[in-house]
């Protein structure tokens, strides 16, 4: 389990096909030197295995559904990927119960400062931002303002929701921390929803379902 607090960014530097699976090479000092021979790590929000470890870098394979229904499979050598470790039992849990089961892939509609750039540029210290990402339909339904949401691996709150985009809020500390100040409008980007709401949704439909199926007009339809 991850909790959506990114630890470091990494760069992806190679790629290479081998059979039914895409090997990654990624640099990251720092967080390369701590990982073992099949430890995993949330990679821009997707659960992966670390191989053939050194200090320096990491490498994983992308299976068939990871190149198909994330945003790794679209990224070429020199893209920022978001890293995190996952988080030991016991631990404090900074931002919410990420699995690194990505749900689908969204689009960056926009990342825009909430104050107009000025003629000195941006103030890396105080600038916000505001990001729109539209959501892919099958997960909308777990979308819940307030609520919250990993985006790219980073856990978000939701702030604004229209029944097709959300909207978060970005500090200055994640928009620089993290691969978003990388990222242009309509690229793709990872998006996992709360299991918690996912759970809750599900049972809501099992409890819906149920009340429906002992209804007079159901019971007529089966022919009692």
């Amino acid at each position: 389990m991850f909790t959506g607090i990114i630890e470091q960014t990494g760069t992806l530097v190679g790629l290479a096909e081998r059979g039914g699976v895409r090997r990654i090479t990624v640099e990251a000092p720092g967080i390369a030197g701590l990982l073992r021979e099949g430890d995993s790590l949330a990679v821009s929000g997707v659960c992966l295995t670390a191989l053939d470890v050194n200090p320096t870098y990491f490498h994983a394979d992308l299976a068939h559904e990871t190149l198909e229904k994330t945003s790794l499979g679209q990224l070429a050598a020199g893209a920022k990927v978001n890293l995190e470790l996952p988080t030991a039992a016991g631990s404090p849990l900074g931002g919410h119960v990420v699995q690194g089961h990505v749900d689908g892939c969204g689009v960056m509609t926009a990342l825009d400062p909430v104050i107009p750039e000025t003629a000195a540029g941006f103030d890396r210290e105080t600038t916000d931002w505001t990001l729109k990402v539209r959501v892919p339909e099958k997960v909308r339904p777990w979308m819940v303002l307030k609520g919250s949401v990993a985006i790219e691996g980073i856990s978000l709150t939701i702030a604004d929701f229209d029944g097709e985009t959300v909207t978060v809020a970005i500090l200055p500390l994640t928009y620089w921390r993290t691969n978003l100040h990388t990222l242009k409008p309509d690229t793709p980007v990872n998006v996992e929803a709360d299991v918690l709401v996912k759970l809750a949704h599900a049972q809501m439909q099992t409890t819906k379902k149920r009340t429906l199926e002992l209804t007079e007009t159901w019971l007529v339809a089966q022919g009692y």
